[in-house]
């Protein structure tokens, strides 16, 4: 079970709180129909909607800066050799010649340190740059870079949809650091099965969560992450039996087919996918942030009894109207848990 990450703020981002096999029969049998339904209706997208819980894993694209902090010297004096020089939300790429991926290729490169001066091969933003710095000596030939670092990320959301070339788009945001807030940068990532264990119901100025438990290894993977994007992440399933068992293909609601009034929300708040109730109270198809352009209001009696409305772990639950899939769940409103915004789903498929 992963601890959620919360922010005290006012409208707060639905947090992630994320064998290869199957059957290739009932793979290849809900592929053929849904690529038979997309023919049929050319001008109509189709996918299959989600609502299944799913832990995600992230690694970052190189190592990723949090902050500096000083170190003291064999001699007992303090140095923050790194100040001023790498900044929050920079990823270390490089150590002299040597490339780094994660931090434990960091620390061996800073392990083999000869010398103290070094050069770190650092993007920023879009640019690769190369910083100039001296190691501090805390032992013989033992140095430090005074550098806090991330290079992975793990926590729960939900599938929005899966289309029918076996790609997946799910939570309808994009996954931040807890720390910097800036969007990861990744290399990779995998889906992994989850079971949700319980639900903290939210309450005003407390946003609540699903708590689930995911075992990360091999026989849990479900698919492959590819894209960390502010409309949400991407990949593509391996095992689409496993959360795709007898689903039915929908079509895909255009943005001038989106309405005030009443909607359904898929999601697994008790273990099983449900429908519930819930109102599209505003729609701004041109709203600055993306995953925004959606207001929505919970109104289901069992929804608002087991969770008090929308809660961390139901990023991506898909939002149906008239038959249609229209979008997803994003944010809820800390202040008000019953209420929340969500992405429209044809700018969830833009990333596609």
């Amino acid at each position: 079970m992963r601890k959620f990450w919360y922010r005290r703020i006012l409208i707060m981002i639905l947090v992630l709180s994320v064998s290869v096999g199957g059957s290739y029969c009932l793979l290849q049998l809900q592929q053929s129909n849904l690529e038979r339904e997309v023919a049929a209706e050319p001008s109509e997208t189709m996918v299959i909607p989600g609502g299944m819980p799913v832990g995600i894993y992230l690694e970052t694209d190189g190592v990723m800066v949090l902050g500096t902090e000083a170190v003291e010297d064999k001699d007992g004096e303090k140095h923050e050799p790194a100040a001023h020089l790498v900044k929050e939300g920079d990823y270390i790429v490089g150590v002299g010649d040597d490339e780094i991926r994660n931090k434990s290729e960091l620390i061996a490169a800073v392990k083999s340190l000869e010398q103290p001066e070094i050069v770190l091969k650092v993007r920023r933003k879009n640019q690769k740059i190369n910083i100039r710095m001296r190691a501090v000596e805390c032992s013989v030939d033992d140095y430090k870079l005074g550098i806090w670092v991330r290079d992975n990320a793990q926590g729960l959301g939900t599938i929005t949809y899966l289309t029918a070339d076996s790609t997946f788009g799910a939570l309808g945001h994009g996954i931040h650091d807890t720390d910097t807030g800036e969007l990861l940068k990744i290399s990779r990532g995998v889906l992994y099965s989850t079971s949700i264990q319980d639900v903290q119901k939210g309450t005003e100025g407390y946003p609540g969560g699903m708590e689930g438990i995911i075992v990360y290894n091999s026989y849990n993977m479900l698919g492959s992450i590819t894209e960390n994007t502010e409309q949400g992440i991407y990949g593509e399933l391996d095992r689409v039996d496993t959360l795709f068992r007898n689903a039915e293909p929908v079509k895909v609601a255009g943005k001038d087919e989106i309405e005030e009034g009443n909607a359904l929300i898929r999601c697994a708040v008790d273990g099983c996918v449900k429908e519930y109730h819930v109102q599209i109270t505003e729609i701004d198809r041109k709203a600055s942030e993306i995953n925004k352009r959606l207001e929505i209001a919970v109104t289901d009696p069992e929804l608002l009894d087991k969770t008090g409305g929308i809660v961390q772990g139901m990023s991506g639950s898909p939002i149906l109207q008239n038959g249609k899939l229209v979008g997803a769940v994003t944010h809820v409103f800390v202040n008000n848990p019953t209420k929340g915004y969500g992405i429209i789903l044809e700018d969830m498929l833009k990333k596609q």
